[in-house]
C-alpha cells in the first residue's frame, strides 16, 4: 500500500478480519470517545478526519496508480462498516470521499483522475457529490443546474440540495445539464472546487441524525471552470452518476451495518448487566428473542452487503440489483434493531445519556439518501437477476 500507514489491504478472509480488528480498535479509541459531543454540538468530526486520514482509511479505494491504498470493495466496506459502529457521522469521511470522487474515477480522463484521486489520497482535500436539487432529488434527471461552454471554459449556474459534506469538502463531482433538450442525456458531469470563484454554501440543515456531518445547498453564481475539468464527455454524466450510486449504495449498506452493529452490541451489554425480578433480564425469554431476530437480520444484511461489493469489485452485470438490495434491506434492518436496542434499553434507551437513540436517528437517514428505499424497489424490480 502507499503511503506510511500501517493498514494493509488484502482478499483473503483472515486478511479482512484482520483488516477489521485493526480498524474498530482504532475507531474505539479515536472516534468513539467524541460521538456524543458531535452529535450534541453538531460539529464536524476532525478528531475522526484526522485519525482515518493519519492511517490511510479516509478515501481506501483510490487506486494505488493515483498514490491511494488500493483497497478492494470488501475492504472499503469494512472500514465504513466499523467507522459506523462508533459514530455514523464519521463514517461519512471515507463514504462521501468515495461517493464524490468514484465518477472521476470510472470515466474521467487520465489527467483528472491523477490530479483529483492523486489529491484525495494525499490528504489534500475531501470529495462530495452535487446531484439532488430543490425540485429534483428522485427525479435527478429534472435537474435545472447548467453548464454552458464558452471557449475553453464551463460556467455554470444553479444550486444543489442535500449535499453531505458541503463546505468541508474541497472538491465536488457536479452534475449540470449541457443541452436541455436531451433530458438524462444532455446532463454532463463536472469537478468543481470549493475555491473557485461563484462558489458559496448554504447554512447547515437542522437533521434529525448524522449531526457531524453538514448538510448544505451549495450555489454555483457564474462559475468558470476549464473544460478539462469535464468527467467523460458532454452528455455522459446522467449515466456516469448511476453507475456509481450502484457501487457507492453498497457502502450506505455498509454504514447501516455498523450502525444495527453498534445498537446491538450495547444491548447486548446491557441486557446482561440490567437486573428486575431478582436477575439478569437478559435471562428472560422474551428478551432472548428479541436479541436472536436483530443479530439474524443483521447477519441475513451482511451476507447481502459482502455480495453486493464483491460483484461492486468485479462489476458484475447484476451490480444494479446487488447495490440496491443490500442498501434497501441493511437500512430496513438498521432501522429495526437500533428501534428494538431503544426498547430493550427501556427509559434508558430514550435518554441521550446511553447512545443507542442517537443510533436510531441515524439509522433513518441510511433509509432515504442515495435513493429512498421506495426507490431501491422500483430499481430492483427492473434489474431482477435472470
Amino acid at each position: 500500500m502507499a503511503g506510511s500507514s500501517d493498514f494493509d489491504f488484502f482478499r483473503t478472509s483472515e486478511e479482512h478480519d484482520m483488516l477489521r480488528d485493526a480498524v474498530r480498535s482504532l475507531a474505539e479509541a479515536k472516534i468513539a470517545p467524541f460521538a456524543a459531543e458531535v452529535d450534541e454540538q453538531g460539529r464536524f468530526p476532525q478528531e475522526a478526519r484526522d485519525a482515518l486520514e493519519a492511517n490511510d482509511l479516509h478515501a481506501v479505494h483510490v487506486p494505488e496508480a493515483y498514490d491511494g491504498s488500493g483497497a478492494d470493495a470488501l475492504s472499503t466496506v469494512i472500514v465504513i462498516e466499523e467507522v459506523a459502529r462508533v459514530c455514523a457521522s464519521s463514517s461519512l469521511i471515507p463514504a462521501v470521499n468515495k461517493l464524490g470522487s468514484l465518477p472521476v474515477q470510472l470515466s474521467g480522463s487520465e489527467e483528472l483522475k491523477t490530479k483529483y484521486l492523486g489529491a484525495l489520497a494525499r490528504k489534500e482535500g475531501m470529495f462530495s457529490y452535487a446531484l439532488s436539487e430543490p425540485e429534483a432529488g428522485s427525479d435527478a434527471a429534472g435537474m435545472k443546474t447548467r453548464a454552458v461552454r464558452d471557449g475553453d471554459t464551463y460556467v455554470l449556474n444553479g444550486v444543489k440540495r442535500w449535499i453531505t459534506n458541503a463546505g468541508v469538502s474541497d472538491f465536488y463531482t457536479v452534475m449540470a445539464v449541457t443541452d436541455p433538450d436531451k433530458r438524462s442525456k444532455g446532463i454532463s458531469a463536472f469537478v468543481v472546487e470549493k475555491g473557485d470563484e461563484g462558489v458559496s454554501f448554504g447554512a447547515p440543515e437542522k437533521k434529525l441524525g448524522i449531526k457531524g456531518s453538514p448538510t448544505r445547498e451549495v450555489y454555483f453564481d457564474n462559475v468558470r471552470i476549464p473544460a478539462d475539468r469535464i468527467i467523460g464527455e458532454e452528455g455522459t454524466g446522467f449515466a456516469t452518476a448511476m453507475k456509481t450510486l450502484d457501487h457507492t449504495r453498497v457502502t450506505i449498506a455498509a454504514q447501516a451495518l455498523g450502525i444495527a452493529q453498534g445498537a446491538l452490541d450495547y444491548a447486548k451489554g446491557y441486557v446482561a448487566e440490567r437486573k428486575q425480578f431478582g436477575k439478569a433480564i437478559a435471562e428472560f425469554q422474551g428478551i432472548q428473542f428479541m436479541l436472536a431476530d436483530m443479530a439474524m437480520k443483521l447477519e441475513a444484511a451482511r451476507q447481502l452487503t459482502y455480495a453486493a461489493a464483491a460483484r461492486s469489485e468485479r462489476s458484475d452485470p447484476d451490480l444494479t440489483f446487488f447495490g440496491a438490495a443490500a442498501k434497501c434491506y441493511a437500512s430496513d434492518v438498521a432501522m429495526s434493531v437500533t428501534t428494538d436496542a431503544v426498547q430493550l434499553l427501556g427509559g434508558y434507551g430514550y435518554t441521550r445519556d446511553y447512545p443507542v437513540e442517537r443510533m436510531m436517528r441515524d439509522a433513518k437517514i441510511t433509509q432515504i439518501y442515495e435513493g429512498t428505499n421506495q426507490v431501491q424497489r422500483i430499481v430492483m424490480a427492473r434489474n431482477l437477476p435472470a
